[in-house]
């Protein structure tokens, strides 16, 4: 399994970036599909959540209202629309699959079964 996330880059406060990740290898119609990120000397923190084949969507709280996860089951891709970025955003994006999740930890990183190499995200104030 291939997870090959893109879009990162340098953003001023109050801008927007929209990360692909596309997904080879597997199954991705019924998988649970999460993005999390990692600023340097922290955790993995989770950001968004697509839930199986329900697509259900599910946020941090300090995301919500600004970060919109979508996916493309035709294109095995996940997607994340970030706008009215801040500088508490900057991290590097890591999207992540995950077969075997159940609800109660479908935020926790370590229930997914694949992560994919990230992209930084840096949004300068």
């Amino acid at each position: 399994v291939q997870l090959q996330a893109s879009g990162g880059g340098l953003v001023q406060a109050g801008g927007s970036l929209r990360l692909s990740c596309a997904a080879s290898g597997t199954t991705f119609s019924g998988s649970t599909m999460g993005w999390f990120r990692q600023a340097p000397g922290k955790d993995y923190e989770f950001v968004a959540g697509s839930w199986r084949s329900s697509g259900n969507t599910y946020y941090a709280d300090s995301v919500k209202g600004r970060f919109t996860i979508s996916r493309d089951n035709a294109k095995s891709a996940v997607y994340l629309q970030m706008n009215s970025l801040q500088p508490e955003d900057t991290a590097v994006y890591s999207c992540a699959l995950c077969r075997t999740c159940i609800l109660s930890t479908r935020r926790d990183i370590r229930q997914y079964n694949w992560r994919g190499q990230g992209t930084q995200v840096t949004v300068s104030s």
